[in-house]
């Protein structure tokens, strides 16, 4: 199983807009990132486990838990000129752009924020927490999952 963190700005689809999705279940539409669309495309699996972090706000923060529970099949929304994610690259013959399904496991009790992370040891390593680095989907290895659910309330 692998750990990832999903970046989500609450503006565009926050936690409520995950909780009150039919089966509390969303497909992660509209990446646009090669790296990103690489990572989900070629090491998701279903029943890995997802940070569900709120970005761009006054305080950025991992506020659930979330689970794959669908692997990565060709998005959509790369296909539909009415789409903000519209791609004319993008064809049924050559979907580039892909996307997979998640569901909320539990909000955390505690909200974690960026400013918590940066001061926790056993994170140091933690790709969100680099220098520049800004992707929507990342790696988290599964000590840096147990330490930040810990930190917001939940034992693993």
């Amino acid at each position: 199983m692998n750990h990832w963190l999903m970046k989500t700005e609450p503006e565009t689809f926050s936690l409520e807009d995950l909780a009150a999705s039919p089966g509390q279940t969303t497909s992660w539409e509209g990446v646009r990132n090669y790296q990103a669309r690489n990572l989900m495309r070629d090491a998701m699996k279903t029943g890995d486990r997802v940070l569900f972090y709120h970005s761009r706000t006054g305080q950025p923060a991992v506020v659930a838990l979330a689970r794959v529970v669908g692997e990565a099949v060709p998005d959509p929304t790369a296909q539909d000129p009415a789409s903000p994610f519209f791609d004319p690259k993008s064809t049924p013959q050559n979907p580039i752009w892909v996307m997979v399904d998640i569901q909320l496991e539990r909000p955390l009790p505690r909200p974690v924020s960026l400013k918590k992370m940066r001061g926790c040891p056993q994170l140091e390593s933690m790709v969100l927490l680099k220098k520049g680095m800004r992707l929507s989907v990342q790696p988290v290895t599964p000590r840096e999952f147990a330490a930040v659910a810990a930190m917001g309330g939940v034992d693993l």
